[in-house]
C-alpha cells in the first residue's frame, strides 16, 4: 500500500511531528524508577496532563504517595451503549548508566531519523503516540465509537502500588463500563526470516513471582567443620532451582501462537498429537520461535545471593532472591516444586507477586487489532503470543478488564526491538512511531 492509498483519517503531519516531540520530551523527564521510592514521576504527568487539557478533556492528577502521579481522563464514544476500553501506559523507567551509553540516556536526542533515550521503547513511545492520536481527535472534531480510557500510570516498573494498582483499588470508578485494555509489548515488526513480517499481539502475560529464599543455620568460626552451614544449604538449593527443567505447559494463547506461527512456516502442528515435541516444533520456525520459548513452560531464574560478612566467619543466615515466571494455570505446580526443589532448612517466600493473564484470541478486538496493522503494512501477519513478562494489566484484570499488548511499530530488518526493553541505547525509529500513530487512530476510532 503506497502513501496514497493508506486511510489517513485526523492524522496529520501535526499528529505524526507531535508523537516524535512527546516522545523525546517525556524521555528528558527523567522518571527513573530504582524501586526504593525516590521516583517522581509527576512532572512527566503534569506534562501529559497539560497536553490533553489541550484536546479538550478533563484529566486527573492521582496520588497515592506524594510526587507519584497518575493521570486518568475519558474520552466519550459515539455509541453509549458500548463498553469502553482502556488505554494505558507507565510514566516510569528502569535504571540508566550514562557510561554505557552512546548518547545520554535522557537527552531524547533525535539523530537519524531515531530518538534515542530510556523509555523509548518502554514506554513514553506509547505515551507519546496515544497523547498525539487524541489531540489528533480533538482538532478534526473526530470522536470514537466506544468510551475510552486513557491512564498515564506510576510505578509499573516495581510493585505499580502507587500505579496502576492504587487505581484500581482507590479509584475503580474512573473505569466504569471498561471491559477490555490495551498497552505496551505488542503489534511491534517481528522479522522472521525469508522476508516474513509477523505483528506479535499480546494475549496473555506469565504470572510474577519474585521470591525471597531464606536459609537457617549455626554461626561459627569458618576453620570448622559445620554441618548447618547456611552458605551451603542455600547454595544447594538455588543450585537446584537453576537447573531445574521446567514441564511444558501449554496455554490456550501459546497454542494458538504456535499452530498460527507453524503454518505460515508450512508446517502442519498437531499439538495433540502421541509423542509431541514442542522444542522440535520450536528448533524449526527460525527467529519466530523466539516468541514463543520463553512461555511454553514456568519459569526461575537465581537472581541475587546475599551470606556473611567476612571470610572466616559462617553466618547464621544467608538469603537468596528468584525471579520466577508462572503460565497461566501454572500456579500451583510453581508451589509445589519450590518446596521440592528448597528442601529442608531453606524457606521461600514472594517478595512480589502478580496472577498470570490470558485473553481470548477469537474475540472482535483482538480481530480489529489484527485487521489493523496489515492494513498498514500489507503482507505481514498478525500472531497471538504470550508475554513472558508482566504489565499494569494484571492490576486492571481486578477491575474485569482483558489486556492485550497493543503498541503499534513498524521496525526496520535488523532492529532488535525486544533486546532494547531495559537495554543499552534504547531508541525508536521515528518512522514507526508515525506508523504507531495511524494504527493506534484507526483501530481505536473503529473498535
Amino acid at each position: 500500500m503506497d502513501e496514497a492509498t493508506i486511510p489517513s483519517g485526523p492524522v496529520d503531519d501535526r499528529a505524526l511531528d507531535e508523537s516524535v516531540t512527546f516522545t523525546s520530551d517525556l524521555i528528558r523527564i527523567d522518571t527513573t524508577n530504582s524501586g526504593d521510592g525516590s521516583c517522581r514521576e509527576r512532572p512527566a504527568a503534569e506534562y501529559v496532563a497539560e497536553r490533553l487539557a489541550g484536546a479538550g478533556l478533563e484529566p486527573l492528577l492521582l496520588e497515592r504517595t506524594p510526587g507519584r502521579t497518575n493521570v486518568v481522563a475519558r474520552i466519550r464514544g459515539t455509541d453509549p451503549s458500548a463498553d469502553a476500553l482502556l488505554v494505558h501506559g507507565h510514566l516510569d523507567v528502569v535504571p540508566a548508566d550514562p557510561a554505557e551509553w552512546s548518547v545520554h540516556p535522557f537527552s531524547g536526542e533525535i539523530r537519524d531519523g531515531v530518538v534515542w533515550g530510556r523509555g523509548a521503547v518502554d514506554m513514553k513511545n506509547m505515551d507519546a503516540m496515544v497523547l498525539s492520536v487524541v489531540r489528533a481527535w480533538a482538532r478534526a472534531g473526530v470522536r470514537p465509537r466506544r468510551d475510552i480510557v486513557v491512564a498515564y500510570t506510576a510505578d509499573e516498573e516495581a510493585s505499580a502500588a502507587d500505579g496502576s494498582g492504587f487505581l484500581a483499588d482507590r479509584h475503580p470508578e474512573l473505569f466504569e463500563g471498561c471491559t477490555e485494555g490495551i498497552s505496551e509489548s505488542g503489534a511491534f515488526t517481528f522479522h522472521a526470516g525469508t522476508g516474513m513480517s509477523l505483528y506479535p499481539i499480546a494475549a496473555g502475560e506469565r504470572g510474577t513471582a519474585w521470591l525471597k529464599l531464606t536459609a537457617e543455620g549455626r554461626a561459627g568460626h569458618g576453620s570448622k567443620v559445620n554441618k548447618a552451614n547456611a552458605v551451603s544449604a542455600l547454595a544447594a538449593a538455588v543450585a537446584r532451582i537453576g537447573a531445574y527443567e521446567w514441564p511444558v505447559r501449554l496455554t490456550p494463547t501459546v497454542r494458538a501462537a504456535l499452530v498460527e506461527i507453524a503454518a505460515l512456516h508450512h508446517i502442519q502442528a498437531d499439538l495433540d498429537a502421541p509423542g509431541f515435541d514442542v522444542d522440535e516444533l520450536l528448533g524449526k520456525l527460525g527467529p519466530a520461535a523466539d516468541l514463543v520459548a520463553p512461555t511454553v513452560r514456568n519459569s526461575a531464574n537465581p537472581t541475587m545471593l546475599d551470606a556473611g560478612y567476612k571470610v572466616n566467619v559462617i553466618p547464621g543466615r544467608a538469603t537468596a532472591h528468584i525471579d520466577g515466571r508462572m503460565v497461566p494455570g501454572g500456579e500451583e505446580e510453581f508451589h509445589e516444586t519450590l518446596d521440592r526443589l528448597t528442601g529442608p532448612g531453606v524457606h521461600w517466600e514472594f517478595d512480589h507477586r502478580e496472577i498470570p493473564l490470558q485473553a481470548p484470541v477469537d474475540s472482535p478486538t483482538y480481530a480489529r487489532m489484527c485487521a489493523a496493522v496489515e492494513l498498514f503494512d500489507p503482507g505481514s501477519h498478525a500472531v497471538p503470543y504470550c508475554m513472558s513478562g508482566g504489565t499494569d494489566a494484571k492490576q486492571f484484570s481486578r477491575l474485569g478488564i482483558t489486556g492485550y499488548g497493543f503498541s503499534p511499530l513498524k521496525l526496520p530488518v535488523g532492529f532488535d526491538y525486544q533486546a532494547l526493553f531495559h537495554g543499552v541505547d534504547e531508541r525508536v525509529p521515528v518512522d514507526a512511531l508515525h506508523f504507531g500513530v495511524r494504527v493506534l487512530d484507526h483501530f481505536l476510532r473503529t473498535a
